[in-house]
């Protein structure tokens, strides 16, 4: 599971994303994966942000049918408001139909994605 900075893990519980919230590729901005899809919520001036880019697209690149897909946080307070991030990175693990099934904030371990993918796949 993802997990926060303190470790705790974080489900799909919060504001605009409990059970049956589903993102579409409207909301996205971009064709969400296949079978999964790693929705990361940057700014630019977060360093974590940085290496949590690079995490999500390493898992994504060894996952087919996973997408990682980067919204700026700034350029999109809408969805920022509706899902109740609060701040950067946090990072939405999506199913294939979009239903979001992991979140958290923070910058992830790579483990902790790749288990997360779990619950999605």
């Amino acid at each position: 599971m993802l997990g926060d900075q303190d470790g705790r893990t974080v489900g799909p519980e919060g504001r605009g994303d409990g059970p049956g919230v589903r993102l579409s590729a409207a909301d996205l901005g971009a064709e969400p994966g296949e079978r999964a899809s790693l929705v990361q919520f940057s700014s630019a001036f977060c360093q974590p942000c940085r290496a949590t880019r690079r995490i999500l697209a390493e898992v994504a690149a060894m996952v087919e049918g996973v997408a990682h897909i980067e919204i700026d946080a700034e350029d999109r307070l809408d969805l920022v408001r509706a899902l109740g991030v609060e701040k950067t990175p946090t990072v939405l693990v999506l199913d294939a139909t979009g239903r979001i099934v992991r979140r958290a904030a923070g910058m992830p371990r790579k483990v902790d994605v790749i288990a997360a993918l779990g619950a999605a796949v």
